[in-house]
């Protein structure tokens, strides 16, 4: 067995909407059914009993491999760790002895180990060693997981977003996270909203300060001061303020340094270090009562809790440390906060706190006899919460939504010291002490005892607003299909540019925003697509979404509102990435038609079957184009009142139920009044998608009238110059349905004679290159062969070989000629050019090769 290959599809992909791991396991013939392999499962299960049943994908109705194994494992190593994974899937491929195997994920890193440690198990077992050890494997996934999953706090936020449909993107490994796209997108950090300023921020983090503002907003608040040293810090205490204190740092967070209910100078001195070793140190009056967390988000109250400290009870035969190590065992119970309650500790403040009790940790207290650990609540010292949200007097929320608005914070955390909130503050001697951007939510998600509240559905509110419809997203259109897509994606772009909006595109030439484009390159994959995306400005959005990026990644959005595919074709791609048949072209491609919004649409090219069938896939509507209105799919798709595109009496037609809209082709300029075939396709690809998003038809109207196929179009998509009364036509085509496309546009042109030049990538197969020259041999009385810039993987002149053997019994072609070098082969051509003639110039690099015609050319 051999694992080739592991990557991550970190958005919908071939498989599934899930996250995901894919690897490409080899395995030999007697690997293809682990009932060859003698003991290996009983060895296996020995390593490791949890992994389940071993049984592949009950459609394919195949035996149980290696490869099946570790898909299983994998997925089992995850669900040990407390990873809420479900799907895993196994596939054979056309290469004998490779399969796909794809494992959900819900982090990266966890997924990409278990793979790796699934495969060190299923070695182990074949190797017949006992050295692959279960429990330390699944306690490395379950501490990575901790490490950077989501914390409670801002899971709950993204939990909310999901549920009412708003996208969301981490930017970091820890708690920054972008929800929306575009000029919509908001952030978070943790439970603080982007709209929350540093000031604020700081404001609430300078404790003396905070105080002070609520003081002269007439809130209640505990008398104190910050102090320099221990020694000014007792005679505050003693003379100013009076015992018992709280000693607290003046800027700190989580209730860290935080000691409560301070009397003796002993304590006083363990509690000044406590906080002196995070900052500066205030002393205050302490207040008798409990400890309250109100939860303010805008103006509103959405939660309160009442914060125990830790304690434990006794039971009259374990000590303190025993107690308190048995509760830390609550599965609850963690180390740090990405679980709902915090682990007891026994530090120098508990000890202190324990010998005011009489007691030490090796004590055993009474049965029943209650023992506190520390005076402060924080669930980070391990304190309990109990939900008190129905109890809170009006006035008192009045008081904390007031403290909040005070200091600026729109997600704010005010604790309350008060013997309780069921009367107003002052009736009860109670106070404000702090407040607290960025507060931890999990005592109100998941409180010890009482009801949980969905705090992070408010959250989102006061990002977004109370219209449930408020998402965040902006208009979105994916492009893919094997020819057309970049002229139609720039075209779509453009219309939406019409209509005034702010458009970020991405396609084989580079990423644009608002006409400039922000970076080059091949940049139709999912990376790019985020960054588009994640651009403040973009008001709308045009992603190609190519064939390499869906397989290497998946898309890079979770929805569209318009998928648009132009053809699948007959050879292009095949035999790479295990793409054996048009098939299996057509599965990736549909991806994005999978993933249309409920209310979105998929825009299909009717006279294609393969992309015709992606109907039946999509969760939203279908608009058929095609230049036959007569064919029988878009005869019957008008019939049931649905949209349709197409092309009558020298018009493009829109048509829906009893609604037409028309557009003459002589007022689209990039179809040459209808003569290109092939761009006539992707300007009914692009109505439709314009449609599809709701713009007026007089916008694509005029959106289609002003769009100039040389200055607006894709370098190398059919750019049209002239040479000494020639025509010279530049294109990137590199595929037999682009070679039957251009020759039908050539065919359309007026010209006394045709030349082409013509390379071929090498990363076809052999039949898809001759091919190519089969088609332009029937249509062009003169072929230039030239050797690509790069052979990708063809040995010398072997590219070129298979070009002149498509050219065998050409029926039109006479003259054939080998040139070594692109620019060569063009200025070959140029030189034998005559007024009147054609010559057809497929580009292989693009901007090169464009401007080298363009200087010849006088362009």
């Amino acid at each position: 067995m051999e694992v080739q290959r592991l990557r991550a599809l970190r958005g919908p992909n071939l498989w599934s909407r899930h996250t995901a791991i894919e690897t490409v396991v080899v395995c030999t013939p007697d690997e293809h059914d682990i009932h060859l392999l003698s003991g290996f499962e009983d060895r296996l299960r020995a390593l490791f009993p949890k992994v389940g049943a071993l049984r592949p994908a009950s459609a394919q109705r195949m035996p149980v491999s290696l490869a099946h194994v570790v898909e299983q494992a994998a997925l089992a190593l995850q669900a040990q760790a407390g990873c809420p994974v479900t799907y895993s899937h196994t596939h054979r491929t056309g290469t004998p002895g490779h399969f796909q195997v794809v494992v959900e994920y819900s982090e990266e890193d966890v997924g990409r180990l278990a793979v790796q440690e699934a495969e060190k198990l299923v070695r182990a077992a074949l190797e017949q060693r006992v050295d692959w050890d279960e429990e330390a494997v699944i306690r490395q996934l379950r501490e990575i997981d901790e490490d950077v999953r989501l914390g409670p706090s801002t899971g709950s936020i993204v939990n909310a977003a999901l549920a009412r449909g708003v996208p969301y993107r981490r930017l970091t490994q820890g708690s920054l996270v972008q929800f929306g796209w575009g000029v919509r997108q908001r952030r978070i950090w943790a439970a603080e909203v982007d709209a929350t300023s540093a000031v604020s921020e700081s404001i609430a983090q300078d404790k003396d300060l905070s105080k002070r503002l609520l003081q002269s907003a007439g809130v209640p608040v505990p008398f104190g001061r910050p102090v320099d040293d221990v020694e000014d810090g007792w005679r505050a205490a003693t003379e100013e303020i009076g015992l018992p204190v709280v000693v607290k740092p003046l800027d700190g967070n989580q209730g860290k340094g935080v000691t409560v209910n301070v009397t003796t100078r002993e304590h006083f001195e363990l509690a000044f270090k406590s906080a002196e070793d995070i900052g500066s140190v205030l002393v205050e009056k302490y207040l008798p009562g409990s400890d309250f967390r109100l939860l303010v988000v805008g103006n509103m109250l959405v939660a309160a809790a009442r914060r125990d400290p830790p304690q434990v009870s006794g039971d009259g035969v374990s000590t303190v440390r025993q107690l308190v190590e048995a509760v830390n065992k609550d599965p609850r119970r963690g180390d740090g906060h990405a679980t709902s309650l915090t682990k007891m500790r026994l530090d120098d403040i508990a000890i202190e706190r324990l010998r005011q009790q009489g007691l030490t940790v090796d004590s055993v207290p009474a049965k029943g006899q209650r023992v506190i650990l520390r005076n402060n609540a924080n669930l980070s010292t391990g304190g309990s919460a109990t939900d008190v949200t129905d109890d809170v007097h009006p006035e008192v929320a009045q008081r904390a939504i007031a403290a909040a608005q005070i200091v600026g914070l729109h997600v704010c955390g005010v604790d309350v010291v008060a013997e309780t909130v069921m009367r107003p503050l002052e009736e009860v001697n109670g106070g404000i002490v702090e407040v607290n951007a960025a507060p931890g939510l999990r005592m109100h998600l998941s409180p010890s005892f009482g009801k949980g509240r969905n705090v992070g559905k408010a959250v989102i509110k006061s990002i977004y607003g109370a219209d449930k419809n408020a998402d965040g997203r902006i208009p979105l259109v994916a492009v893919t299909g094997v020819n057309g897509k970049t002229t139609t994606a720039r075209l779509i772009t453009h219309l939406l540019t019409t209509a005034g909006l702010k458009t970020g595109m991405t396609n084989t030439d580079g990423v644009y925003v608002d006409g400039r484009q922000i970076d080059s390159g091949d940049c139709s994959g999912p990376k790019s697509a985020r960054n588009v995306l994640m651009h403040p400005d973009v008001e709308a959005a045009v992603l190609e979404c190519a064939r390499g990026g869906i397989l290497r990644e998946g898309l890079g959005f979770d929805r569209c509102q318009v998928a648009v595919v132009t053809n699948i074709g007959s050879g292009d791609h095949l035999g790479l990435n295990y793409l054996e048949t048009v098939e299996d072209i057509q599965r990736v491609k549909s991806v994005i038609v999978q993933n249309v919004a409920p209310g979105g649409y998929a825009v299909l090219n009717a006279a294609d079957p393969l992309v015709a069938g992606m109907a039946a896939l999509c969760p939203g509507g279908v608009i058929y184009f095609c230049s036959d209105r007569l064919l029988p799919l878009m005869a019957t798709h008008r019939a049931q009142g649905r949209r349709c595109v197409f092309v009558d009496d020298g018009h493009i037609v829109a048509v829906e139920g009893n609604a037409r809209d028309s557009i003459p082709l002589r007022d689209v300029p990039i179809t040459r009044g209808g003569q290109l075939g092939f761009q006539v396709e992707n300007a009914m690809a692009a109505v439709a998608a314009a449609w599809g998003l709701g713009l007026p038809t007089d916008v694509i109207r005029r959106g289609l009238a002003s769009f100039n196929g040389d200055s607006d179009n894709a370098p190398g998509r059919f750019n049209v110059m002239d040479y000494r009364g020639a025509t010279v036509i530049a294109d990137y085509g590199h595929n037999p349905d682009a070679m039957r496309a251009l020759v039908s546009a050539v065919d359309a042109l007026p010209a006394t004679r045709r030349v082409v030049v013509i390379s071929g990538a090498g990363d076809r197969r052999d039949q898809d290159i001759s091919e190519q020259t089969q088609i332009l041999g029937a249509a062009f009385d003169q072929v230039l062969l030239y050797q690509d810039a790069c052979q990708r993987g063809r040995e010398d002149g072997e590219v070129v070989a298979l070009l002149k053997k498509g050219l065998e019994g050409a029926t039109r072609t006479r003259q054939v000629d080998e040139i070594h070098g692109e620019f060569k082969a063009i200025d070959h051509a140029l030189a034998a050019l005559q007024p009147g003639e054609l010559c057809l110039v497929l580009v292989d690099q693009v901007e090169e090769a464009l401007a080298h015609l363009r200087e010849r050319c006088g362009a």
